[in-house]
């Protein structure tokens, strides 16, 4: 196993649950900021499995896609990617004249280099399943049941809150395996950063605690509009919880001084707010490739 700069805590994890050999990677750059990659192991007719999350993919990737055609060059029968996060998913089609439809374009470097994925809930929307998009074997985890184990456990009297249409189904999910009743927000997006929540009637649940449920927290800024709005309604402060800690700028920060009791995360991404494990998983899709 290859675990790449930053992986360092899910990687030990799946390598020893899998009980893999972990290889001695050196990465840094030249002075003219060229990357440079040295990996030390006998690879010759071996899987490697290269753990990379890619959350702020774009100094990520290129060192990457040298390390997996390095793996070939030195004779491994497969590379194996495991990135917990995938990158790229949004522009998944062309909304203005001449835009770039990147995540084609990012699946088909990827898929160039490696001969299968697993990842953990990448965010589709206009695509059914990630072969729409990648031409290697994408296995995707589903961290729903995870996350349903985590509020069962942690909170009492949860009611679910879904952050648009779009999560509705996934919501309904979480809330059907905690036992959890669950409503679904209304959310106009106006810009990256300017979005417009309308919360429906949650009058008869001020007796539950909220528990705002969503794939990627990136700006946040739809976790903090909904979390003022829900305390305006005189419900318990949020929790929130995602599964992946993207977290750009001060999201974070931002999201806990807008009223949030708790902020959790699975550790897709290293962050504070990790507290749901996913390694398990990751090491069960691995053993099925």
């Amino acid at each position: 196993m290859v675990i790449y700069p930053g992986n360092e805590s899910l990687g030990r994890r799946i390598a020893e649950t899998l009980g893999a050999d972990v290889a001695s990677l050196t990465m840094r750059q030249f002075p003219d900021e060229e990357s440079y990659v040295q990996l030390s192991a006998a690879c010759a007719g071996r899987d490697v499995i290269v753990v990379a999350t890619l959350d702020r993919p774009n100094p990520k990737v290129l060192p990457l896609l040298f390390l997996v055609d390095l793996a070939h060059e030195l004779r491994a029968s497969r590379v194996i990617l495991v990135a917990p996060y995938l990158a790229y998913m949004r522009q998944d089609t062309r909304f203005k004249s001449g835009e770039a439809v990147t995540s084609r374009s990012f699946a088909k470097l990827l898929s160039g280099g490696i001969d299968a994925l697993v990842t953990v809930d990448p965010h589709l929307h206009r695509y059914q399943a990630l072969a729409g998009l990648y031409s290697v074997p994408a296995h995707v985890i589903h961290a729903a049941p995870l996350v349903a184990e985590w509020i069962q456990a942690e909170v009492e009297r949860p009611l679910l809150v879904g952050p648009d249409s779009e999560s509705g189904q996934w919501v309904a999910d979480v809330a059907r395996r905690a036992s959890a009743p669950y409503v679904v927000l209304e959310k106009t997006r106006r810009g990256d950063r300017d979005v417009e929540v309308s919360v429906p009637d949650v009058e008869r649940w001020r007796d539950h605690r909220p528990v705002l449920v969503d794939d990627i927290i990136s700006t946040a800024r739809t976790m903090i509009e909904t979390v003022r709005r829900l305390k305006s309604a005189d419900l318990p402060a949020p929790i929130c919880v995602g599964v992946h800690a993207v977290f750009a700028g001060d999201a974070y920060r931002d999201l806990r001084a807008a009223g949030a009791e708790r902020v959790v995360t699975t550790n897709t991404i290293a962050h504070e707010s990790n507290q749901i494990d996913v390694s398990g998983a990751i090491t069960a899709a691995v053993g099925r490739t």
